[in-house]
């Protein structure tokens, strides 16, 4: 028998007695949730839309096809950066010890995708033995498998650098160069490249990339062409962007746009 009504409270899932609970909420453009952890572990993952999440080591851009794996107890916090259809799992943090401590990008299959939204068609104590319980096996199953994207925006906590952080993320092509950068923050240039690889483990030009990379995973999702994605972030040609894509990831932004558009056309809600 199917549950009349879920909650949207993280709060209601994390003592549930069952290894797998699926949550649905859904959100509205620009809604940040405060800082917050949980007991489990939490597969945070939408749908449909875009969703920036931040800790404090990291920031992720996550689009339809991307989930972020939160440890228990991790701090983070979320911002919706278009409408959002979360369909979200939080894992027994016992079991979720297999996939590991740090948080991470994974890919989401089509057959994950599916599973999840299956398991919302369970009640929320789904019955034991049962379909639900094989949904939430099948679950953990393709976790296990999934590929793990190299994608994070590692975090600063160095004030003068926090604000160079901020602003490149808050806008992704800006022209500046580390001088200008240097320049409102307050510290010579020489400075800010000391810090880069002291503060996030990545030189200046790295995390620059991490950052570019984050937003054209976005803006793909959008279905924006590989010409409007280098222009945006500043590149001379959708050559040289799309050289930067695949020497770090190994696949050129072709690949992703061929492999996301028939499945997130095709998919329900």
């Amino acid at each position: 028998m199917k549950a009349l009504k879920r909650s949207s409270d993280h709060r209601d899932y994390q003592r549930v007695p069952r290894v797998v609970t699926a949550m649905a909420r859904d959100e509205v453009h620009g809604v940040s949730v405060a800082p917050h952890s949980h007991e489990r572990a939490q597969l945070l993952y939408a749908t449909e839309g875009l969703m920036k999440v931040k800790t404090a080591f990291g920031v992720w851009i996550l689009p339809p096809r991307r989930a972020l794996f939160i440890p228990p107890g991790v701090v983070h916090q979320w911002t919706s950066m278009s409408r959002v259809t979360m369909r979200t799992i939080y894992i027994e943090a016992k079991v979720a010890q297999a996939f590991g401590d740090s948080c991470r990008v994974i890919e989401v299959s089509p057959l994950l995708r599916e599973l999840i939204l299956s398991l919302l068609d369970e009640p929320i104590e789904y019955p034991l033995p049962g379909r639900g319980k094989h949904l939430a096996m099948l679950i953990l199953s393709e976790l296990a498998a999934a590929e793990t994207v190299p994608i994070a925006i590692p975090w600063p906590r160095d004030r003068r650098l926090l604000a160079v952080c901020e602003g490149i993320v808050d806008d992704p092509g800006s022209p500046r160069t580390i001088e200008d950068w240097a320049a409102e923050a307050g510290a010579s240039a020489r400075t800010l490249i000391r810090l880069f690889p002291k503060e996030t483990g990545l030189h200046y030009r790295q995390w620059v990339q991490q950052v570019h990379l984050a937003e054209a995973f976005g803006r793909l999702a959008r279905g924006d062409s590989v010409g409007e994605i280098a222009t945006a972030l500043g590149y001379a040609s959708p050559s040289a962007f799309s050289a930067m894509f695949r020497r770090i990831l190994g696949k050129t932004p072709q690949h992703y746009l061929s492999g996301w558009r028939a499945p997130l056309q095709n998919a329900g809600t």
